[in-house]
């Protein structure tokens, strides 16, 4: 089967360097970027059901600019304002300097690690203070934090957003020969939209070993997976696999 229209299912990237138009380009394919999810943020009332107060604690976590433009939706939907003694520990630096987008950056405490976002690495830097800590979370939050509790970190995991399947409307026409999925939710979100589904020759790509795991269970045959030591890229297997597919049709003798 030749592979004509491919859909992403990210957001379209803000810059005309991404790979993906360089692979559209380079296989005359065309590439649609549609998310099948979307993350919304909880409503004042579902957010006091968790019984939490947000000025009880002294310092906030972020590893994601998703979780702080939601923190900050969710304080002024709560009229509450952040007190300047407010301390904030982010995973890396970039994340960090997204916060001024809503405080005076210079006016406050803010701390980074310098490796991943991902929590465990900004471990003994939360140990080094004293602080009651809120971390603002999804609601398919299933990352282990039992090492926070280990090195005895005082925090508060509060839900403030959730993903939610981003629904296709009856005039979107679905006649792509490639999916390219990135969470479980996305699998879930195609199922939920085509209850019927039926592969066939459609190809799909799944990136990271959660959203592998969750289209196998699903009963979806799997033509790309990624990230492996070979392609540790969504985009490099991409390449790859067109690249031996267009092998294939230019030699359908080829073994």
């Amino acid at each position: 089967m030749e592979i004509k229209k491919i859909l992403v299912s990210q957001p379209k990237p803000t810059t005309e360097k991404s790979p993906y138009y360089d692979i559209a380009q380079k296989y005359g394919v065309e590439i649609v970027f549609r998310p099948f999810i979307k993350v919304e943020g909880l409503s004042s009332k579902e957010f006091r059901q968790q019984k939490i107060s947000i000025l009880d604690h002294t310092a906030i976590i972020f590893n994601t600019r998703t979780a702080i433009d939601h923190f900050f939706t969710l304080c002024k939907s709560l009229r509450i304002t952040i007190p300047d003694t407010m301390k904030y520990f982010c995973t890396t630096e970039n994340i960090s300097l997204y916060l001024q987008k809503y405080i005076v950056y210079r006016k406050r405490k803010i701390h980074f690690g310098n490796k991943t976002n991902k929590i465990e690495d900004i471990v003994q830097l939360l140990a080094k203070y004293n602080e009651k800590y809120l971390y603002p979370v999804s609601d398919v939050h299933k990352d282990d934090t039992s090492f926070l509790e280990k090195a005895n970190i005082n925090y508060t995991k509060a839900i403030m957003y959730r993903t939610v399947s981003n629904d296709f409307t009856p005039e979107e026409e679905f006649d792509y020969d490639m999916l390219v999925f990135f969470s479980p939710a996305g699998i879930a979100s195609l199922l939920k939209n085509f209850p019927e589904f039926v592969q066939g020759d459609i190809k799909i790509a799944c990136f990271g070993p959660t959203t592998a795991k969750a289209a196998k269970e699903a009963g979806l045959r799997l033509d790309i997976e990624a990230p492996t030591p070979e392609m540790p890229s969504i985009t490099g297997a991409l390449d790859a696999y067109l690249k031996n597919n267009i092998n294939n049709n230019d030699n359908p003798d080829k073994n």
